[in-house]
């Protein structure tokens, strides 16, 4: 015989039991109002078994209207008890969920742990002032410098556990990996993740930091990034791209990061292929040096020096500007590490020549070199062509850049490398203001137009021959820069058929030109699913390490020599929150698995 499932009997909760055993209803199971105690069954036996067993003798010389009085009275002592203790919960709930969000705050500012505790005593304070009954729930929120560090930990894991699911989804993906050295000279690996879901939305997230206390050979390099790759549980055959620094331990032939993990690739019987790339910005900063112009930069650099090394030195030039009342007040220092420090440098010295040259004569210094025609116009020269240098790179940086964008604007560039040295060959000064100020004030040698015209051809060969690996993927950076305009014929056979539908569909031409190139992929329809795959897989490429970039500018700002003992764990803590980009922590979450936990006065002021 089958055994009774009692939820299945519809059982009802009688009225009139609250007067006859002192029992009422509470999140649907019978409870005494007199003891507290529910009853598992509901069934009205159990709650009369219940009442004579226990509570007949104190209620039995009541009338019907008064044990209904008194359920009432129990009823109402219940239901303030109850919100006393939903009340309770969820100002605990509240105070927990405020050091999540000062947390969080602190991470993303660079700030010690440590300062969690000052902003408790200001809160505090202010509290005094503002809403003094209220000071007993500020005293509720924990922000000690061992509950900052461990919540920055679970806001860390949140947001790795958000990024393996999405991880999940990558129909493609790709990696930046560069390195640098903290301050206490240790090697950081620094990994990012730019992977693209079968609805072709991009997601550009923080990977790891990795700190390498030994060697940083191909090899080591190669077991950081096997371990974050087997970490996020990606499959080898969906990585399309690797962006490096372009250093020989990222890109040796043999044993390389990029040569290890294309032979990893062939073990795991990956078909695509590899695309390596060596960081556009980089590239474009060292074709800089193709110039050969460090002799106009080391006088400008030692004149500099001796401005700003001393004190004394560089007040006084300051107050020689004022008093002058030039346009600018002081000369900028020049950093080899920072690429667009050159140009500020040099347009500011170029426009202070004069001013520079009086001040270092004042000093008894020899400024035959600084007045020297020649040099004046190579100035003049490496400041216009260093602009124009520093404008690409400002374009090529930032977050979410489509590698065919970037190629574009390198394209582009090139190009006008070629106008201006068909116009530098002519005179024609139109893009260099600073060439053209010092051809006016020439006195007696002509402006040399063609040496430095021939610069500018050594510039344009060396971005020919260091861009050449984008040249290779021309086409597939074109397919998805301008699906309209590529040649059917001269494309794969997997994509012709695909690409004559899509060059004949008027709607989605118009909806290309209103959306732009980044943004089309997405509107791609699911009958042309080679496409949409190629779209996925250049979506998915790195351009640049920036993001790499970036990350180690914040580690130096939270690892100084002030916070040097900052350890791996926590470092790696503070740089996943703060490079968040379209991944947010889930408090509310974080909040609910932490339970019905109140932190009470005591703990918070420890």
């Amino acid at each position: 015989m089958a055994k009774r499932k009692v939820d299945t009997e519809n059982r009802g909760f009688q009225t009139r039991w609250e007067s006859e055993y002192m029992f009422t209803k509470v999140a649907g199971k019978p409870v005494c109002l007199l003891c507290g105690e529910s009853v598992a069954v509901l069934k009205e036996y159990n709650l009369r078994r219940h009442y004579e067993t226990k509570h007949a003798d104190k209620n039995k010389n009541m009338d019907m209207e008064q044990r209904l009085q008194k359920a009432e009275e129990l009823k109402r002592g219940l239901k303030s008890r109850q919100a006393l203790f939903k009340k309770a919960k969820s100002q605990g709930q509240a105070a927990v969920k405020a050091s999540f969000i000062l947390a969080e705050e602190i991470a993303k500012s660079a700030r010690p742990f440590t300062e969690g505790d000052f902003i408790k005593n200001c809160m505090i304070k202010v509290c005094d002032e503002v809403c003094p009954e209220k000071r007993q729930l500020f005293l509720n929120v924990s922000l000690s410098r061992n509950t900052i560090a461990e919540r920055v930990d679970q806001l860390s894991i949140n947001l790795k556990e958000q990024l393996v699911k999405k991880g999940k989804d990558f129909i493609a993906y790709s990696l930046a990996v560069d390195e640098s050295t903290d301050i206490s000279d240790i090697a950081q690996l620094s990994i990012f993740i730019r992977g693209v879901d079968s609805s072709l939305s991009v997601t550009e997230e923080f990977l790891a930091l990795r700190p390498m206390h030994g060697t940083t050979t191909g090899h080591d390099l190669y077991e950081e990034v096997l371990r974050c790759v087997n970490e996020m549980e990606l499959p080898w055959e969906k990585l399309v791209g690797l962006t490096t620094d372009g250093a020989p331990a990222m890109c040796g032939h043999r044993s390389g990061l990029v040569a290890k993990i294309r032979e990893k690739m062939q073990e795991e019987n990956a078909t695509g292929e590899l695309t390596a790339y060596h960081c556009i910005i980089h590239q474009e900063a060292l074709c800089g040096k193709a110039l050969k112009m460090e002799h106009v930069m080391s006088i400008i650099t030692r004149t500099v020096n001796f401005i700003r090394a001393k004190g004394l030195n560089h007040r006084q030039f300051k107050a020689f500007l004022t008093e002058l009342e030039t346009e600018h007040g002081d000369l900028p220092y020049h950093t080899e590490v920072r690429w667009l420090s050159q140009g500020k440098v040099l347009q500011r010295c170029f426009e202070l020549r004069e001013e520079i040259c009086l001040f270092l004569d004042s000093k008894g210094k020899d400024t035959t070199q600084l007045r020297d025609e020649m040099f004046l116009c190579e100035m003049a020269f490496l400041c216009d062509i260093t602009s124009h240098l520093n404008a690409i790179n400002l374009q090529l940086q930032g977050r979410d850049r489509v590698i065919s964008d970037m190629y574009s604007t390198v394209k582009a560039f090139k190009t006008k490398l070629t106008l201006w040295e068909t116009q530098m060959r002519k005179e024609n000064l139109s893009h260099f203001p600073s060439c053209q100020t010092m051809k006016e004030k020439l006195s007696t040698s002509a402006f040399p137009s063609t040496q430095l015209a021939d610069k500018i051809g050594m510039l344009t060969t060396d971005f020919r021959r260091r861009f050449a690996d984008f040249e290779a993927q021309k086409s597939r950076l074109e397919l998805l820069g301008n699906p309209f305009a590529v040649d059917v014929e001269s494309s794969p056979p997997n994509l012709q058929m695909e690409l004559i539908d899509l060059q004949c569909n008027d709607a989605l031409r118009e909806k290309y030109a209103a959306v732009g190139a980044a943004e089309f992929a997405r509107f791609l329809p699911g009958t042309m699913p080679q496409l949409r795959i190629q779209a996925a897989q250049t979506l998915s490429m790195f351009g640049s390490t920036y993001l790499c970039e970036q990350l180690f500018s914040l580690m130096n700002l939270n690892k100084t020599s002030h916070r040097s003992r900052l350890t791996a764990e926590h470092l790696h803590s503070i740089l996943r929150i703060s490079s968040a980009q379209s991944l947010t922590p889930n408090i509310d979450e974080l909040v609910e698995k932490m339970g019905h936990h109140q932190v009470s006065p005591s703990t918070s002021n420890k």
